[in-house]
């Protein structure tokens, strides 16, 4: 085997992170870090792009940890009477609540951006 060639899968333990290079199950990577970068301004875009025409409202910026994030979520959800998940550190909400969450997150006291059409 090549010297400058990293092993990504073993039969023991499956696929292995080529960063940590621990099983993807155990991988230390996700354990450092899992908030995602923000700029301190909240982005709320309208999508329809491969979901068969369905409109979703994307919240992204937000900077926070995994759990927080999904707690959030659910409280936002909640608010909008809405199906949605968390996906990469983006929020998505079924239909377009673009307006509504826009004045409930600057009640709330974060920096809204509407973004995208």
């Amino acid at each position: 085997m090549p010297r400058n060639s990293s092993l990504v899968y073993s039969t023991d333990s499956g696929r292995i992170c080529p960063a940590c290079r621990h099983p993807s199950a155990q991988c230390q990577c996700k354990k450092r870090s899992t908030a995602t970068p923000s700029d301190g301004i909240i982005r709320l875009r309208r999508e329809t792009k491969g979901r068969k025409g369905k409109g979703v409202t994307l919240i992204d910026g937000l900077g926070m940890e995994a759990d927080a994030l999904s707690s959030f979520a659910k409280t936002l959800k909640n608010k909008c009477g809405s199906g949605g998940t968390v996906k990469d550190g983006i929020i998505e909400i079924q239909g377009d609540h673009r307006q509504f969450l826009a004045t409930f997150l600057q009640e709330a006291g974060y920096k809204v951006k509407l973004a995208g059409g």
